[in-house]
């Protein structure tokens, strides 16, 4: 198929699925994932995407949160639950920070809000594609990176799985691979664009408080006292660092 195009992705046309009830919406999301390479499946029904999704592996899924059956939250939360990985990437026309938390907090990687632009859409996707890849080759850890620990805090990196004093933490993907990058680093410090970059896979002005809202709801769920952090510290003026006190 294009299995002799050069892309910065792969040779090789990526899968997905665009859950959009919007048929111009989707028609134009279509064609423009095209440029990067992607075919899609379409369907404007939750129901329908998850039979489509038990059938069928798909690499990435485009999920609009406003659809006619069950809603995106729904089908995100089922889609998790279900065990195997895949990178989702919210559509919402409602642009209240609960709508965001709430999207994230069942699973989503990342969203964007209506009305977006096409190259922004696209750059969400090939970060979202390419981390999915790195996660995939690297084979979750290796040896001597299986595990990371602070003091009560362990990180199981090929598990994905997170305690403290024994208690698990119920972490999202992004709160997970912020947790990491920074445990696996302690005292370096990270400017907000640095973490866009490095953990969204993209660096746009304006969107540092997506850093702000996920440093906050991880604290929230790390930390004893989350006013006075042990683990993640501010470095005002800069940005964040972990604690090298473990």
């Amino acid at each position: 198929m294009w299995a002799d195009t050069k892309t910065e992705l792969e040779p090789m046309a990526r899968h997905l699925l665009l859950v959009e009830d919007d048929r111009e919406i989707a028609a134009l999301v279509e064609l423009h994932l095209r440029d990067i390479y992607c075919t899609a499946d379409i369907t404007g029904s939750g129901q329908d995407a998850l039979t489509r999704y038990a059938r069928c592996r798909y690499d990435l899924v485009i999920l609009d949160l406003m659809l006619p059956d069950l809603d995106g939250l729904t089908v995100c939360q089922r889609l998790r639950a279900g065990g195997d990985y895949v990178p989702i990437l919210m559509l919402t026309a409602k642009s209240s920070e609960l709508d965001r938390v709430l999207g994230l907090e069942l699973g989503a990687d990342d969203y964007l809000v209506k009305p977006f632009s096409f190259p922004e859409l696209l750059a969400r996707v090939k970060a979202l594609l390419r981390r999915a890849e790195a996660l995939r080759s690297s084979g979750g850890a290796t040896p001597d990176d299986a595990r990371v620990t602070c003091g009560s805090l362990v990180i199981e990196v090929s598990q994905r799985r997170v305690t403290l004093a024994g208690r698990e933490l119920a972490l999202t993907v992004k709160e997970f691979d912020l947790l990491l990058h920074f445990a696996r680093q302690p005292g370096r410090v990270f400017s907000r664009s640095q973490l866009l970059d490095q953990i969204w896979g993209y660096s746009h002005e304006g969107y540092e408080h997506t850093v702000n809202s996920h440093i906050n709801r991880l604290r929230a769920k790390l930390e004893p006292n989350p006013a006075e952090p042990h683990y993640l510290l501010t470095v005002w003026g800069i940005g964040y660092k972990f604690t090298e006190s473990c």
